[in-house]
């Protein structure tokens, strides 16, 4: 076999994706490097933590030195007496109260919201989406609006003064912004996959929790998280629906440390302390999927 025939060795030359990789990656730590971004959340970050410092540094203060010297300075001698003030004056009973509300709330807006959001994505017809923008039309109605008639509502089915009266109009402020949240994240959920499951036989209750909901575990934790949230920092529904001590939650137990002689400060930002750890925690837990969710409200 001469020379000539035989094959000539055929020079290679790295991929596209082998040159373009160190670029890429080039490119890549460019786009992150914002100075002004990085400033502007440096000083946002300054903006939540300082006073959550200065209110962890009060709450481990003694009353007599709560309004004198530096309220962004370490305390010299910390004490936890105000945090067993607060444990002693029905702490537990306050949280257990805004325990049962929040847990109420979440689960009526769930059990109320997803249907809706399901029905407005899947029912695309003139009619549903009237229905849909009437029914958002709860976000741009304030709670102080209509505290009055619900005053009278709430009176006439004999509800004041229970925590039934404060778990039904938090849970319906709540609804408006949860449907918007989940009608958003469902509207990604691809067109395709329903119609596989229709030529299937599947029925639309069977989409509903074996498709719809397993793929919108991120808005429906942003719906969980916001509706807790609103249940939980509540005052006003609180404050105009109860009374008694009986259902008294957490906002409203901050008046124990209120008197004619004064404010007991240290105490009363224990008990804000206090009061804040379980939904941090819970915020905590499900922060991915908070921002998923959010990320999720436009829809395609």
């Amino acid at each position: 076999m001469s020379h000539d025939t035989l094959p000539r060795p055929v020079k290679t030359r790295p991929s596209d994706r082998e040159e373009s990789a160190p670029s890429r990656r080039h490119r890549h730590w460019t786009r992150r490097a914002n100075p002004v971004a990085g400033l502007g959340s440096f000083l946002w970050l300054v903006v939540v933590i300082v006073p959550v410092y200065a209110m962890l540094s009060a709450s481990l203060t003694g009353q007599d030195k709560a309004l004198t010297g530096n309220p962004l300075k370490p305390p010299t001698s910390p004490t936890l007496d105000n945090y067993n003030t607060v444990l002693r004056s029905g702490f537990g009973h306050l949280l257990s109260n805004t325990a049962i509300v929040a847990v109420a709330v979440v689960g009526i807006v769930l059990v109320l919201s997803i249907p809706l959001a399901y029905v407005a994505v899947r029912t695309r017809n003139s009619w549903s989406n009237a229905a849909l923008r009437l029914f958002l039309l709860g976000v741009a109605i304030p709670a102080q609006a209509v505290v009055v008639p619900l005053y009278l509502l709430i009176a006439k089915l004999d509800l004041y003064d229970t925590l039934l009266a404060v778990v039904l109009p938090t849970a319906a402020f709540a609804m408006p912004v949860s449907v918007l949240v989940l009608v958003g994240t469902l509207r990604d959920v691809s067109e395709d996959l329903y119609e596989a499951m229709a030529l299937d036989g599947a029925s639309p209750l069977r989409m509903l929790f074996q498709l719809t909901i397993p793929l919108a575990k991120g808005g429906i934790s942003t719906v969980v998280i916001y509706a807790a949230l609103q249940a939980w920092n509540g005052f006003l529904f609180p404050l105009i629906f109860t009374q008694s001590d009986g259902p008294r939650v957490l906002t409203l137990g901050l008046f124990n440390y209120v008197s004619q002689f004064g404010v007991n400060i240290p105490a009363l930002l224990a008990s804000v302390v206090l009061s804040g750890i379980p939904i941090f925690v819970v915020y905590l837990v499900a922060r991915r999927a908070l921002v998923g969710g959010l990320m999720g409200v436009g829809g395609k």
